[in-house]
């Protein structure tokens, strides 16, 4: 089998103006790196769908869904707040990265793909089931998890969060939910100033410093994620993959590098073969500066298609 490497050209239509570092050069940085590094011919490219509403209803309130559908502006900018904003293409470019997600889950689990990565944007771990917010207005990772527990029947999945950010919209749909074991590491204080106190005993959060190296990250997977994830012996898992702590990434400020993403991967992967048939689907979250997410996703892409 392979890796499915699922996109739309949608998802380069969402736009929230020039100055704006979610933007959608962030993709094409992606592939002209996988086609530089030689990567690209070992994945499988998918189109991805239009995400079914009832996948959204699944993780999100219908009103924030009638919000957003409501808010996408004929032209011009709407505004959420001031991070986050909509283009007139912006809803599809959020229906596809959810279909991507939901689409990868099934093609994982129906055994056509080892595992998956959904190349997209907008991204999604902050998205709330009632809110949009830092960049995100659909929470891609969340809608697929759910489905692979409500829709193809798995009894327990873990997600995987390694963006600088904390993963609050993740969080907030999962906390309590026993099916679900999160684990995350980000910069803490630092936006969206939640995570420093677990919302239950299923998140596993690892709040780091900022100036914080690959070896102290490494160091705290092995000691909180690892143990945490053997006892749990996950189904599948879903990969929240933000390149935004790599060390060259303004938007953050820790300090890794793409060997550090190179051997979380292999973590990962090695959790999954133990427990989940090897069955990982990852989708971007952040990662702004383009050459270091090129780089970034290209040493992720690598270990998964090696899995």
């Amino acid at each position: 089998m392979a890796t499915g490497l699922f996109s739309h050209p949608d998802c380069n239509l969402h736009d929230m103006g020039d100055w704006h570092p979610e933007c959608p050069g962030r993709l094409q940085a992606i592939e002209d790196q996988l086609i530089a590094s030689r990567i690209e011919p070992l994945l499988v490219h998918e189109e991805a769908p239009m995400v079914d509403e009832a996948e959204l209803l699944r993780v999100h309130r219908a009103e924030h869904v009638e919000f957003i559908r409501a808010l996408a502006p004929d032209a011009g900018y709407a505004e959420i707040d001031a991070d986050t904003r909509m283009n007139p293409y912006s809803w599809r470019a959020a229906m596809r990265a959810a279909g991507a997600a939901v689409a990868a889950t099934d093609a994982v689990l129906d055994g056509r793909y080892d595992n998956a990565f959904c190349s997209v944007r907008p991204p999604g771990h902050h998205a709330e089931p009632g809110r949009a917010m830092g960049f995100c207005l659909f929470n891609n990772v969340a809608i697929a998890a759910r489905h692979a527990l409500e829709a193809r029947g798995l009894s327990r999945v873990a997600i995987i969060d390694f963006d600088v950010h904390h993963g609050n919209g993740t969080e907030v749909a999962f906390a309590g939910d026993e099916r679900v074991l999160m684990c995350s590491f980000f910069q803490h204080p630092f936006y969206p100033y939640s995570g420093g106190e677990p919302l239950a005993s299923n998140m596993v959060n690892v709040p780091l410093a900022a100036r914080t190296n690959g070896a102290t990250m490494r160091e705290a997977v092995e000691l909180m994620w690892i143990p945490a994830l053997e006892a749990f012996r996950p189904e599948m898992i879903f990969v929240s993959a933000g390149f935004d702590a790599h060390r060259e990434d303004d938007l953050g400020g820790l300090g890794l590098v793409e060997a550090d993403y190179e051997w979380l991967t292999a973590q990962i992967c090695a959790i999954a073969k133990r427990y989940a048939k090897g069955r990982v689907v990852s989708c971007l979250e952040g990662g702004y500066n383009l050459s270091a997410l090129g780089r970034s996703v290209a040493s992720h892409l690598k270990v998964l298609t090696e899995a």
